[in-house]
């Protein structure tokens, strides 16, 4: 999920958030967003040149703590090959160590490290920039193409820019309608499939069962799981540093307005899911959660601690008026493979094996993006027994459902919200109401990193 330095709040939410994943060992949870570093000039549009190559030659790794244990798995599977394991925040929780280092790699002339992974799904939209771009275009010979065209629909998305595939997806964070089937059950009310029926039930609950709640609008990923499913066009990539943003688009209208009207009926909460209060007072009161797959096991297991077998997903819902229904996400890191490297063969054997391994990605915190190793971590997802129904069907049903109209950005989205929009709502006004202010925000900090927005 994305962040940003200015926002105090959201420093609470994710130290509530760090504290459930470090308790149930899932510090893989998260995307995080843009610091806002400075923009880099347009990529050039030239072949790709490596380096002399020198074959054997030791690689260097950059990892967060979570990753670390997977590169060491794959070292002692692969003992001829030489690495050195660098350990660093991962860009998590805003943080901008990455590009700040490849900065000033790139005017001493040295030092980028071969390999770098990234939990911040915008990091592509840098690192593939500039005319002699830090990240190599792993398509142009490095990694097959049958390998690329094994990852999930859409999932290579962050990583694809003028023409070319900067970096591997790590991770998936599809949204899936969540739900308490024994509450469900026990209230009489069926899983809605469409956005219409979503909000009548929003209603419904809100009567019949009041302090129970159906959703939330106060979690800086609210654009992710809510505007993005409605296929706002709130970040639209239409060449390169061109976005489109239009929070006035009737597919950004109808969210907003659906959630204004299920917050006024209290079934909708303006506080986030990992702030102690919501913990506390109404994790046992929520019947449903649009949210990313990580929800599963970080958020109703380890943090609301609902017991087992209650606890199902369904499918992402979709406006009735709408053709098919589409997805946010809200997460999944990326493996970079470094344009100055003098082993890519080393290197990109690494990427691919720490993305497409089951050895590794089928007993990971997170779903896997590459469809093959997902299958395997659904497995084990189901010998926990945790969840009330098998969830593979819905989170490979989702995988493929993201939007492709919502782009990677150097901004976050998520800290915009966070700023602009949450203030806002605990003020007492609408989301109806914000949406001007919302997308001045966006555009102004679009604009100030070198993009035009039309």
């Amino acid at each position: 999920m994305n962040d940003d330095v200015p926002v105090s709040s959201r420093r609470q939410v994710r130290r509530a958030a760090a504290a459930a994943l470090s308790a149930a060992s899932l510090l893989a949870l998260a995307a995080c967003g843009s610091a806002d570093p400075t923009p880099a000039a347009t990529s050039s549009s030239g072949a790709f040149k490596p380096v002399a190559q020198k074959a054997g030659s030791e690689i260097t790794v950059w990892a967060d703590a979570a990753r670390v244990p997977g590169v060491q798995a794959y070292q002692k599977a692969h003992p001829g090959v030489k690495i050195k394991i660098v350990t660093y925040s991962g860009d998590a929780n805003g943080a901008n160590d990455l590009q700040t280092k490849v900065q000033l790699f790139d005017r001493t002339g040295s030092g980028w490290p071969d390999v770098a992974f990234s939990a911040n799904v915008n990091d592509g939209s840098w690192a593939a920039q500039g005319k002699s771009p830090y990240a190599a275009p792993v398509d142009k010979g490095l990694i097959p193409q049958s390998t690329l065209s094994g990852f999930a629909n859409g999932a290579l998305n962050p990583c694809t820019f003028n023409g070319g595939t900067y970096c591997l997806r790590n991770d998936l964070a599809q949204n899936v309608l969540w739900y308490n089937k024994k509450l469900l059950d026990k209230f009489g009310y069926s899983v809605p499939t469409t956005w219409e029926q979503y909000q009548a039930l929003g209603v419904k609950v809100a009567k019949e069962h009041p302090g129970y709640l159906v959703g939330t609008a106060g979690d800086a990923w609210t654009p992710e799981v809510y505007f993005w499913a409605s296929q706002c066009p709130a970040s639209t990539a239409t060449g390169a540093r061109k976005v489109t943003v239009n929070l006035q688009d009737a597919k950004c209208t109808r969210m907003a307005k659906l959630l204004d009207g299920l917050i006024a009926k209290g079934s909708v909460s303006k506080d986030t899911v990992f702030s102690a209060g919501f913990i506390k007072n109404q994790a046992s009161k929520v019947l449903m959660l649009p949210g990313p797959s990580w929800y599963g096991q970080v958020l109703f297991n380890s943090t609301f601690k609902i017991p087992k077998g209650q606890i199902a997903a369904a499918s992402p819902l979709k406006f009735e008026g709408d053709a098919k229904n589409y997805t946010g996400n809200v997460g999944g890191g990326l493996w970079f493979v470094s344009s100055h490297s003098k082993n890519l063969k080393a290197a990109s054997d690494l990427v691919t094996w720490m993305t497409t391994s089951n050895d590794y990605q089928a007993t990971a915190a997170t779903y896997p993006a590459y469809k093959q190793a997902a299958v395997a971590w659904l497995d084990g997802q189901k010998k926990t027994g945790y969840f009330a129904e098998d969830v593979s069907p819905v989170f490979q049903e989702a995988a493929e459902l993201i939007w492709p109209g919502w782009s990677a950005t150097q901004y976050s989205q998520e800290a915009i919200y966070s700023s602009t929009v949450i203030p806002a709502l605990n003020s007492g006004k609408t989301l109806t109401d914000t949406l001007g202010t919302w997308q001045t925000a966006i555009t102004d900090k679009a604009k100030s990193l070198g993009y035009t927005v039309n």
